[in-house]
């Protein structure tokens, strides 16, 4: 289980962000800025690591913030949580994967139509993690395993054929000295990249050995994944200038990153449809390690009686009903909703609860003092991780004041919610 843990991690950290994020930092950052960014972006997700490692030996269970929030703190933060994860963690990017998977398909087979792709993609894998925990599992790993060797195979390329000089290029916009405000603005485009290194926490109670497998699956997966991005990066920086890495900001109508733009340099117009099928499977990954890793946290949820109990997962068996009602959210939202949009603040959220997540084995430390040890490095680990992370959140609430309106909405949807389960339908009394 700890090679799935892994597979988990780093199936649901890389996607298009890495082969996106520098187009838009070099327009603002030089070359050594933009590394640096991406080194301390790495440090402050090793960073979270070591917060959940210390969050697991406290409460080694499955169902994530939902689980964390609601046993540390309170059960209504945790429910807040959980429909945070519903909605936005998982059906949202699902629906947005299965498409976008569709998109880059089409490059390759112009025939082909993304959104019903979208819906193959999000109705196989559903199938595949809902009947047969040994096949979900057998699938991740697959999956996983071909998505490292396609990017272990860009990164040889890109160092064998590419520019191995220091590169010397300056952005468009630039400014005397550091450029701290586009450094700090950058780490959110990082976070996003970077974005999926908890996922082993929400199928804790399906390791043999949680507290030592799943601390190792986040920080492993985490670290894989930060010497990757950081090799990718080094290779865009070395090979490709600001006017040439612009081509991100035409993502949305022509499907291109980064990878693209480089595969064309080096290899021709092939290169860009191999990087497209690339994308293909990336997306694939993170799609298959949502639909495995959302359904635990409403599992969870049903198993406290906040939602149906036809959604509890049995002993050794997958949550079926869980992933049958993600699947149903997803296509929903595939069909209804403008996936871009659904993206649009997704890090922000979900990063306030990962540091309310840490704020809470900061809270328990201190209640039960005595009681309960934990490490001097985890407990340090996780005043780093609050106070980086409220300062991303802060930067997000100046740059985009629909953050807080979303935050609004889903904290007095779920809060009707809980109220409503808990006092018609005796939820958190069992």
């Amino acid at each position: 289980m700890l090679f799935t843990g892994i597979g988990l991690v780093i199936a649901n950290m890389i996607g298009a962000g890495v082969f996106l994020s520098t187009g838009f930092m070099a327009q603002d950052l030089g070359p050594m800025a933009i590394m640096l960014a991406w080194v301390v972006g790495a440090l402050l997700a090793l960073t979270g690591t070591l917060t959940y490692a210390g969050i697991i030996e406290v409460l080694p269970k499955s169902g994530g913030e939902y689980r964390f929030l609601s046993d540390l703190l309170h059960p209504w933060v945790g429910y807040v949580a959980g429909w945070a994860s519903l909605l936005v963690g998982f059906a949202g990017p699902i629906a947005v994967d299965a498409i976008a998977a569709g998109c880059f398909l089409q490059t390759i087979f112009p025939e082909v139509q993304p959104k019903l792709v979208g819906v193959v993609v999000i109705l196989g894998l559903t199938m595949l993690h809902a009947f047969d925990l040994s096949i979900s599992k057998c699938t991740q790993n697959w999956l996983v395993s071909l998505k490292i060797l396609l990017i272990i195979i860009f990164v040889i390329l890109g160092l064998s054929a590419g520019s191995h000089s220091l590169p010397d290029w300056s952005p468009p916009v630039s400014s005397e000295g550091f450029p701290f405000a586009p450094f700090m603005a950058s780490l959110f485009y990082i976070a996003f990249a970077f974005s999926g290194w908890n996922a082993a926490v929400y199928a804790v109670e399906e390791f043999e050995k949680p507290k030592r497998d799943v601390p190792r699956s986040m920080f492993i997966g985490c670290l894989v994944v930060a010497v990757l991005y950081l090799l990718v990066n080094w290779i865009f920086v070395a090979n490709i200038n600001p006017e040439k890495a612009s081509i991100v900001f035409s993502y949305d109508t022509e499907k291109l990153t980064l990878g693209h733009v480089l595969m064309s340099d080096l290899i021709g117009n092939v290169g860009s449809k191999v990087m497209s099928g690339f994308l293909v499977v990336a997306f694939l990954s993170a799609t298959s390690a949502m639909v495995f890793a959302g359904p635990r946290v409403y599992s969870a949820m049903a198993k406290d009686g906040y939602l149906p109990k036809i959604l509890q997962a049995k002993e050794g068996k997958p949550p079926v009903g869980s992933v049958l009602l993600q699947a149903a959210i997803a296509l929903i939202i595939l069909f209804t909703q403008n996936l871009q949009n659904i993206l649009h603040d997704i890090g922000a959220i979900l990063t306030l609860f990962s540091a309310l997540t840490a704020a809470s084995l900061l809270w328990v430390c201190y209640k039960q003092r005595g009681n309960i040890t934990v490490s001097r490095i985890k407990m340090a680990a996780a005043v780093i991780f609050i106070i980086s992370t409220a300062y991303m959140f802060y930067y997000g609430l100046q740059a985009d004041t629909n953050l807080l309106l979303w935050i609004v909405l889903i904290s007095v949807a779920a809060s009707f919610g809980y109220y409503l389960s808990r006092y018609w339908g005796g939820a958190g009394k069992s």
